[in-house]
């Protein structure tokens, strides 16, 4: 069996599926978490990117001196990669707003922030297609059958244990579901 297209919630959207659907040659419709596309920063309030500089700056007003790439490859390969921010720990030390925010004996201030990998990126593209919202708003009638299929027709528990017993529930449910419309169909003509 080929398989083109799959279709899934936001729960899909995560990296190694999206990375295995690029490698696999078939289309995922599925939305990426808000936290990717939208970031999840800490400290909002008290960090802003300065544009010109193209740095991160403390509430005091204070720039950071310079940014590394952690590609995160060594402790964990699944992640995304983070720009740190490193700012002088001069100016932390005598700073109005060091409570809350530099810790007495320090040796470094930093400040990270999560990129999206190159797959999000892609995957964030493509959500913003044509083609994409218009299959995505199929999802909603795939929902409704799964929900049907729980709630109306016991499919939410297993009845039987062991694998075959459970194909079997799960063949004889879909059947029975097929068949209550094929039945509807017939008699609205």
């Amino acid at each position: 069996m080929e398989v083109k297209m799959v279709i899934g919630d936001k729960a899909y959207s995560e990296q190694k599926n999206i990375e295995e659907a690029q490698e696999g040659g078939y289309e995922l419709i599925s939305r990426l978490n808000g936290i990717i596309t939208q970031g999840n920063r800490t400290k909002e309030d008290e960090f802003e990117f300065n544009k010109d500089a193209g740095m991160y700056q403390c509430k005091a007003g204070h720039l950071a001196v310079h940014k590394y790439l952690d590609r995160r490859k060594k402790e964990k390969k699944n992640k995304n990669p983070r720009m740190i921010y490193f700012f002088d720990i001069e100016k932390c030390k005598c700073c109005p707003y060091r409570d809350g925010c530099y810790k007495e004996g320090a040796k470094k201030k930093t400040y990270s922030e999560t990129l999206k990998s190159d797959a999000h990126s892609k995957q964030a593209e493509f959500q913003e297609t044509e083609h994409f919202k218009e299959k995505m708003k199929e999802r909603y009638k795939i929902e409704a059958k799964n929900s049907e299929l729980k709630n109306r027709h016991g499919y939410d528990t297993a009845t039987s244990s062991g694998l075959i017993n459970m194909e079997m529930q799960g063949a004889m449910t879909i059947f029975a579901v097929n068949l209550k419309r094929i039945i509807k169909l017939i008699s609205e003509k």
